[in-house]
């Protein structure tokens, strides 16, 4: 049986992820290939089949990547967090409103006080200027990564780091877009927005 073909090239984020979700919850077992025409989309539904648990091939081809997504009868299709989770959203880099110096001071102190508790969230949502945190030269990167190695999905919307032009500055977890954001959100037991 040939595999679906769902284009979704010049599409913006994230309605390759969408698309791509939608041919795989429809069918019980069978193949899908997804063809973008972007870094930041083929990292994005190779994050989706992942978290699916699905096979994936990636093929590149002149500037355009072709992701070959096989689903056997009875595998998940969605990973959720498990109950009790939370998960955190970073808006900005600055913790609340009002004097941005103590903004820094205090979002590297809640942080530090991610790192030491003993419940840590399940993920880290990083978009607008809260992906800075992210990247090379972060006030609060050793945290970051800290947090990371004990298991906590540290994800920034793709769409923020190319308008601020720091993908290539990412130094922590991953590039993530706003349908995979927003199905942590849902998934989770509990969001905490900063």
């Amino acid at each position: 049986m040939e595999p679906k073909i769902v284009d979704a090239r010049g599409m913006a984020c994230p309605l390759p992820v969408i698309n791509t979700k939608k041919v795989l919850e429809a069918m019980s077992e069978g193949a899908v290939t997804t063809i973008v025409d972007n870094e930041a989309a083929k990292e994005n539904i190779l994050t989706l089949a992942k978290g699916m648990g699905l096979d994936v091939e990636i093929r590149q081809d002149e500037g355009e990547y072709h992701l070959l997504i096989t689903k056997r009868g009875g595998q998940p299709l969605v990973e959720t967090n498990a109950a009790g989770s939370s998960v955190v959203f970073v808006p900005s880099s600055e913790f609340g409103r009002g004097s941005d110096e103590l903004g820094k001071i205090l979002m590297r102190s809640f942080m530090v006080t991610l790192v030491e508790s003993e419940t840590p969230p399940q993920s880290l949502l990083f978009v607008n200027s809260g992906i800075y945190l992210t990247c090379e030269g972060s006030p609060v990167l050793d945290h970051l990564l800290t947090l990371a190695e004990q298991g906590v999905k540290i994800l920034s919307c793709g769409t923020c780091l190319d308008y601020f032009k720091l993908k290539d500055k990412l130094a922590v977890g991953q590039v993530s877009n706003m349908y995979t954001i927003y199905e942590e959100m849902n998934n989770a037991a509990k969001v905490i927005s900063l």
